[in-house]
């Protein structure tokens, strides 16, 4: 397997350099329909069968098996969708610099994306029905928290045994054992505008309101428990000598146990029920609709299992704990045991600076067509 994942990796970056120098933000549909479509005619191509979930606003959807696939035990997730705008492929195109390449979403995630194929590949070169044990969900909306993939995610996870998710490795290689859930929330404070010169006294505040309810929410964070709330943008007031009677604060709040969703939404709504500032109006809108994804014995278990395959092929496996969301914790959620993480080694994700070291894409490879043979139970 390895001597033919070599033999593949120009081939690889070809392919990657295909997919980083095609736009596909989350809100640009026809770039994730474009790869979508690119990435179907390979999997056709190795017998695979391709339900396409139609979407109207964003990409479609991918559910992937192979023919003669009946009951697959194993879920892979990955995502077509990046965080950047139309336009960016132009300015800044997939190139290669050393031993790392660059380009927007070149690790997150669209090396992934590859990986999974070869590794996919790999199998069915070797003659290893594994591959039927196998079903890939690739989504195109989870760099905005997957609101029209949730649902497809939670059903098609919901009898399988092993969640592989295909978000980069961490930095030092590590995989990912748990994540933090979040939510997003929007406060707005409606008050009375009046003149700040003539008659401030008959002005009602909605700036003054918001700093009271900013300090309040921002008092909610725990860090010990693994809990925070950040007002990150904040809008308000139409001229500097005019009381605001308008201001709007977006929220975004993390949390370490499923525990904590339902305290924190509680917290916020009593804070919200009331004012410091007389006459004036909060409405706070929003909900923690992405859960954490907690390590169980689960995690250890599948963990286990991923590590071992990795002394077996000389790679050290690691894994870790992050801030950051993703649709692991859908999986999680739902009872499956998860491992995230398993695409190559990168860093700089979501920034100009992105890349993807080139040496981790056949190890990782490797490692996964090697996982997704032991959890079939093929030696």
């Amino acid at each position: 397997m390895e001597a033919y994942i070599n033999s593949k990796k120009t081939e690889m970056l070809d392919l990657i350099e295909q997919l980083v120098n095609i736009d596909s933000g989350s809100y640009v549909k026809k770039g994730i329909d474009r790869i979508g479509s690119i990435l179907i005619k390979k999997y056709e191509e190795l017998g695979f069968i391709i339900d396409v979930k139609e979407e109207e606003v964003y990409g479609n959807h991918l559910v992937i098996r192979h023919k003669k696939a009946k009951s697959p035990e194993i879920i892979l997730l990955a995502h077509m969708d990046t965080v950047f705008p139309e336009g960016t492929v132009a300015e800044r195109p997939f190139h290669i610099n050393g031993d790392k390449a660059y380009g927007p979403g070149v690790v997150d995630m669209k090396s992934s994306l590859v990986e999974v194929l070869y590794a996919i590949k790999t199998l069915i070169w070797s003659g290893s029905d594994s591959v039927e044990n196998v079903e890939i969900l690739l989504n195109s909306d989870e760099e905005i928290g997957s609101p029209s993939s949730r649902s497809l995610i939670e059903e098609r996870s919901k009898w399988k045994k092993f969640a592989l998710v295909m978000e980069p490795a961490r930095k030092d290689g590590s995989l990912v054992e748990a994540r933090r859930g979040g939510g997003r929330f929007t406060l707005m404070v409606q008050g009375k505008a009046a003149h700040s010169g003539i008659e401030p006294e008959k002005g009602r505040s909605a700036i003054e309101e918001l700093a009271y309810k900013i300090i309040q929410l921002h008092d909610l964070t725990d860090h010990d428990k693994g809990m925070s709330v950040n007002v990150g943008i904040i809008e308000g007031g139409t001229a500097v000598n005019t009381v605001s009677d308008s201001a709007v604060a977006h929220v975004d709040v993390r949390i370490s146990e499923i525990e904590q969703a339902e305290y924190l939404e509680e917290k916020m709504k009593e804070i919200c029920a009331t004012t410091e500032v007389p006459g004036t109006n909060v409405e706070l809108e929003g909900e923690i609709g992405r859960p954490p994804m907690e390590q169980n014995d689960q995690t250890k278990s599948l963990l286990h299992i991923i590590k071992g395959v990795g002394e077996e092929i000389g790679l050290k496996v690691s894994a870790t704990s992050t801030g950051g969301g993703g649709d692991a914790s859908f999986t999680a959620a739902n009872g499956v045991a998860t491992v995230d993480g398993l695409g190559p080694v990168g860093g700089n994700a979501h920034s100009d600076k992105e890349y993807v070291e080139i040496g981790s894409i056949p190890e990782r490879t490797l490692l996964l067509a090697k996982t997704i043979e032991r959890l079939s139970g093929k030696k």
